[in-house]
């Protein structure tokens, strides 16, 4: 989103470079290829035959396919314009409804979206956000009959690897498309608080390569057979240059968690079904002696929720759940997001009032709008 696009620290960079089949082309730092079939003695004997060079012949098709994948999807990605920014989405059915990051809507209940080769930007209005997921649902308030919406893919069968492209408006420059691969999935990574957005935890997140600038976020990450594979929503900060930017690792939150928020938005109107694990309180941040965060302070317990039953009370500080350290706010949503509802955790507090120290097993809830 233009100024709100969330970034976050994961650590040390890793460069990742591919082979493309018979291309002998690789992806250099700055982005340029090198083709190894024009080499030397290679280059000669591919001239001297009189015989088409194979890398040529699977570098068109490639680029063939990028263009279809383009023309494909393209014209399914809008733009979100709200009092405070502007971000992307992407048109989900042909009534109007169109999906985008929570963060990317903030406070805002109405928006203008530009629509791909229209001339000028028609209104919408909230349906809802789910901000843990950090999605939303906006709806046209006068959907044109010509919407394409988009095909979204069945995620759980990525593979890391897959060239996949990023579709948005970065920065203000409609339609931008970027390509990378999918580095990695299963990530688990948080989102930091800002005004309009608590923070969330995504803990299926697709890593990719593919650029993500601000303005990307809520657009579409797609894959060579025109599906949406994911809604790109963070990029990595690179702590070594004061939260600068981490080139080549960007995250997107999956297709089957965005159809299932997505349905059940424009179903209910509300997520019922999350999926995603809650212990039922309310928390913030406390501090250690040494000034330092040390835990999350219980501001308030939720009734009939699994810390009631496990006997948590308000002024309780968890400080670990199954051995991982509880710092702050942020690592407790990490601790919950790698769990699902049902499961069971040993959850280590300080009780209020006397200091002493307990631990106790929770049997965790779902999180609910």
């Amino acid at each position: 989103m233009g100024r709100t696009t969330r970034r976050r620290v994961t650590g040390a960079l890793t460069a990742v470079v591919i082979a493309l089949g018979g291309l002998g082309a690789c992806s250099d730092d700055d982005g340029s290829k090198k083709d190894s079939s024009k080499d030397g003695a290679t280059a000669g004997a591919n001239v001297a035959s009189g015989s088409a060079a194979p890398s040529n012949a699977l570098a068109n098709d490639l680029q063939a396919k990028y263009q279809e994948v383009v023309r494909n999807v393209l014209p399914s990605v809008v733009q979100i314009t709200t009092q405070t920014g502007l971000g992307s989405g992407v048109v989900y059915d042909d009534k109007g409804n169109i999906v985008t990051n929570a963060h990317v809507v903030g406070q805002a209940t109405t928006f203008e979206v530009t629509l791909p080769n229209a001339s000028k930007p028609v209104t919408a209005k909230l349906v809802a956000a789910f901000a843990p997921d950090d999605l939303a649902v906006i709806r046209l308030d006068n959907p044109p009959g010509d919407l394409k919406p988009a095909r979204f893919a069945d995620s759980a069968k990525l593979q890391v690897g897959q060239i996949t492209m990023a579709m948005g408006n970065p920065l203000g420059l409609d339609s931008s498309v970027t390509e990378g691969i999918v580095s990695a999935v299963g990530r688990t990574v948080s989102e930091p608080q800002s005004t309009g957005s608590t923070g969330a935890t995504i803990s299926s997140a697709i890593q990719t390569s593919a650029a993500i600038n601000p303005g990307n976020s809520g657009g579409a990450l797609v894959d060579l057979d025109s599906q949406v594979i994911g809604i790109p929503t963070l990029a990595a900060t690179d702590p070594e240059t004061n939260g600068g930017a981490a080139p080549g690792i960007g995250f997107a939150i999956p297709a089957n968690t965005v159809k299932s928020i997505a349905d059940q938005i424009i179903r209910n109107g509300k997520v019922d079904n999350s999926g995603k694990a809650a212990l039922g309180v309310t928390v913030r941040t406390v501090a250690g002696s040494n000034g330092r965060a040390s835990g999350v302070g219980v501001v308030s317990v939720q009734e009939g929720g699994a810390a009631q039953a496990a006997g948590i009370r308000q002024g309780d500080v968890i400080t670990s759940i199954d051995d991982q350290p509880i710092t702050d706010v942020a690592s407790l949503s990490e601790a919950l997001g790698g769990k699902r509802p049902g499961d069971k955790a040993t959850v280590s507090l300080v009780r209020a009032g006397n200091g002493s120290q307990a631990t106790v097993e929770a049997t965790l809830g779902e999180l609910e709008s």
